[in-house]
């Protein structure tokens, strides 16, 4: 049984019962299996979990970008009720840039090197908007001020090498919502940012969520930056949904997985007493190598020996929150 949704004419985006295979040679394994979730207008939704766990495939796989050895084999992806793989990925390609856009983790590979930074924010509004050149760079001189590049009548005219880590950042964030996109997808944004600069990039995000009205499905595996950003979250681990909550607080004051609580107890916290850090035990399978029943079921220190039988139910056990656990962390009065 998978985390299947039903479907929401209000949602902007619903992931319907996804999976992924990648062509490992000899033979196909499933990299996401089952995954769902939706994301309202205006809503920011944290994506995480371990490396491996299915984030940035499912992101992807939105956007149309997938390896070439990685193929989506079932599910749905639905943007405002139309599903993104029909007709050969045609929508997909349609609403790319314009109803949604992709901000990749690392923006020396993103932008190009060869160009200003002010025509690949402006290319954007002349291809999709058709805007004229002079309208599109004063646009461009606009977005660029939007997030928060000083002077950027000047360095609308700079190549990406001349800009820091941060400010290119900037840039490709300024491209990504030229063209004022319904859906942000994120992928890691400010992993390779310092501290001070992802808190100045997190504090972007949510103000171009509440200026644009769009959505934010935000991949991370860092839960201080979802505490930081995100309204709701989805945990991920080996491909499947391990749970879910339309209220991340709630998720986060009392989580119904080991395995949420595992990476809880794995976080650093700077407010409240200094504690231990909690280290998860073992490592995460590798793609080959999945186990039957739960997959963390080899590391949770609440497993029996029916968590490796079968498929787990995913299901609901509180208003809004949602588990793929047959031993979950239920407090009292809330029975299973």
């Amino acid at each position: 049984m998978t985390g299947a949704v039903a479907h929401d004419p209000g949602s902007l985006l619903e992931v319907i019962d996804l999976r992924i295979a990648v062509d490992l040679g000899d033979r196909e394994v499933a990299a996401v299996d089952g995954v769902s979730f939706t994301l309202a207008p205006g809503e920011a939704r944290g994506l995480v979990g371990e490396s491996g766990s299915g984030k940035s495939l499912t992101l992807r796989a939105i956007m149309g970008l997938l390896p070439g050895n990685v193929r989506v084999t079932g599910g749905q992806i639905l943007f405002r009720g139309r599903d993104l793989l029909a007709d050969g990925g045609q929508l997909q390609q349609q609403v790319r840039g314009r109803g949604i856009t992709m901000i990749f983790q690392e923006p020396a590979v993103a932008l190009n090197p060869v160009m200003r930074v002010g025509e690949q924010i402006s290319d954007g509004l002349v291809q999709h908007r058709g805007l004229g050149r002079r309208e599109a760079r004063a646009q461009a001189v606009r977005l660029m001020d939007l997030v928060g590049i000083p002077d950027p009548e000047r360095r609308i005219n700079a190549y990406p090498h001349e800009l820091s880590g941060g400010l290119r950042q900037r840039v490709m964030i300024a491209a990504g919502v030229a063209c004022e996109p319904d859906l942000i997808l994120c992928d890691e944004p400010t992993t390779a940012l310092d501290v001070t600069v992802q808190d100045q990039i997190l504090r972007l995000f949510a103000h171009l969520r509440d200026e644009l009205g769009a959505g934010l499905l935000y991949v991370t595996h860092d839960l201080a930056v979802v505490a930081q950003l995100c309204d709701s979250v989805t945990v991920l681990y080996s491909g499947q949904v391990m749970e879910e909550g339309d209220d991340l607080r709630s998720v986060f004051a009392r989580p119904f997985h080991p395995y949420t609580d595992a990476l809880i107890g794995a976080t650093p916290r700077i407010d409240g007493p200094i504690t231990r850090l909690q280290a998860i035990p073992g490592t995460a399978p590798a793609l080959q190598d999945r186990p039957s029943g739960c997959p963390f079921h080899d590391r949770c220190p609440r497993a029996t020996e029916e968590c490796a039988e079968g498929r787990i139910p995913f299901a609901e056990l509180d208003r809004g929150r949602r588990s793929a656990c047959l031993h979950p962390l239920l407090p009292a009065g809330l029975v299973r």
